[in-house]
């Protein structure tokens, strides 16, 4: 693929990307982890970092990527050539690696779930034996890293298409379907006895449950959700007109992204409260929740069986992300170079996967620092590597990139005013590192 090829659309590109940040960050991790940290406090912790350390970096990794026309080694190369900066894209290569290793186990659960909701498995079962299924199939070994491997060949087969044809095109069907399901679900649950609890949990914030943990885990969480710290961005606006608005589009995707995490705390929270289910459990929890949801609804199998088939392509939007900064590097601009790697790769990444797929059946037993396998690697990218690649961006745009050129670059297609470029440029040169490495290093007791 070369590298002049583009998005058709800003709307194509803001829903590539947007899909790229919601995914699973918004509509699987989010409550579970708000679950396990408070409700909330972690929600308004986590839009506080969105907005004051999300939409700058995200803004950041923008100006990077269109400033250099790059993928995201090269573009750090363009603009500090002779020097050592390269090393954050490759950070991003290796966290995104990492990341879709174990995040195309979560891609897989649900195919499994929609190929038993297709088949009338799941019709007519309590909340408890919902869960029974759950348990059953992650244990078994063979179905766990089957649909590991078929959530990563459907990743494989689109990048290799390439981004127009590819990436656009699918997220352009997939998330405006998302939206409209999403809303309805959110109806349901609200309007369940007992969900006022619920909402009361996701809304009411109780500051007494905060820690420093809460606090890494909401900035790690901010991080995750708008797909920031990895370089991903810098790859997809590499693809963008100089015409369009980097702002606009930055502020569009931070928007949908904190409407969407809404969303899902509406739909999921209320329904725990209402089943009597435990909001801090963890990475099952959707799994165990929207079933029971979805079977009060009249024809409740039709609508959960289409929200887990775009529920899987919201997983596949940022999975399609997570494989591309890694082929855009490796096959730099050779489209048949493009479709080889991005099967090489996309394997390798399902072999490193296999063991966070068996976390929950034969590995179940072995731990690392109290973790599972599946669970370390989440917290490795989720509270170091994405605020490490956060705190590396911040620190390289106000010292490698001219202020002035920023400025030309976020005025192109519309920009910022000289009020708010002053304001971005101040969190990005002095806000985002300090706060970064003041969160890192007190979650690690160093202060």
């Amino acid at each position: 693929m070369s590298q002049k090829e583009q998005w058709s659309s800003r709307l194509g590109f803001i829903l590539a990307a947007a899909g790229s940040a919601i995914g699973l960050g918004a509509i699987w991790k989010f409550p579970y982890t708000a679950g396990q940290n408070g409700g909330g406090a972690f929600f308004l912790i986590f839009i506080l970092f969105t907005l004051i350390l999300g939409l700058p970096l995200l803004l950041a990794e923008f100006s990077i990527g269109r400033t250099a026309q790059n993928n995201a080694v090269d573009s750090y190369k363009t603009i500090a050539p002779k020097s050592k900066w390269y090393r954050v894209g490759i950070l991003g290569m290796i966290t995104s690696f990492i990341l879709l290793s174990f995040y195309s186990v979560v891609g897989g659960w649900i195919i499994v779930y929609l190929y038993k909701a297709v088949t009338g498995q799941m019709y007519g079962l309590s909340s408890d034996e919902y869960m029974g299924v759950f348990g059953s199939t992650i244990a078994n070994p063979f179905i766990s890293v089957g649909v590991q491997l078929l959530f990563l060949l459907m990743t494989i087969l689109v990048v290799s298409r390439g981004v127009e044809k590819g990436i656009e095109k699918a997220s352009k069907i997939m998330m405006p379907a998302l939206f409209i399901l999403f809303t309805i679900l959110v109806i349901r649950a609200i309007t369940l006895d007992g969900a006022m609890e619920g909402i009361t949990f996701l809304l009411q914030p109780d500051f007494s449950k905060v820690t420093s943990q809460t606090i890494l885990e909401a900035m790690g969480q901010s991080f995750f959700t708008l797909s920031v710290g990895v370089s991903v961005m810098v790859t997809y606006s590499s693809y963008l007109p100089k015409t369009q608005s980097l702002p606009r589009s930055a502020i569009s995707i931070v928007s949908l992204n904190i409407l969407i995490v809404l969303l899902a705390g509406l739909a999921i929270f209320p329904a725990v409260f209402s089943f009597g289910l435990e909001p801090g459990a963890g990475p099952v929890l959707l799994f165990n929740v929207l079933p029971t949801v979805f079977s009060q609804l009249p024809f409740g199998m039709l609508f959960f069986i289409a929200f887990l088939v775009l529920f899987l392509f919201a997983a596949l939007t940022s999975a399609f992300s997570m494989l591309e900064i890694i082929v855009s590097v490796i096959s730099k601009g050779d489209l048949e170079k493009r479709k080889k790697w991005a099967w090489i790769i996309g394997l390798a990444i399902f072999v490193v996967g296999i063991p966070s797929a068996l976390s929950y059946g034969v590995l179940a037993d072995i731990t690392l620092f109290e973790k599972t396998i599946f669970d370390l690697a989440d917290y490795t990218v989720s509270n170091i590597l994405l605020p490490l690649g956060s705190l590396l961006i911040a620190l390289f745009v106000p010292l490698k990139m001219k202020k002035t050129a920023l400025y030309e670059e976020l005025q192109l297609g519309g920009g910022l005013k000289k009020g708010l470029f002053e304001t971005w440029y101040f969190l990005i040169r002095f806000g985002a590192p300090i706060l970064i490495l003041a969160v890192m290093l007190d979650a690690l007791g160093i202060i």
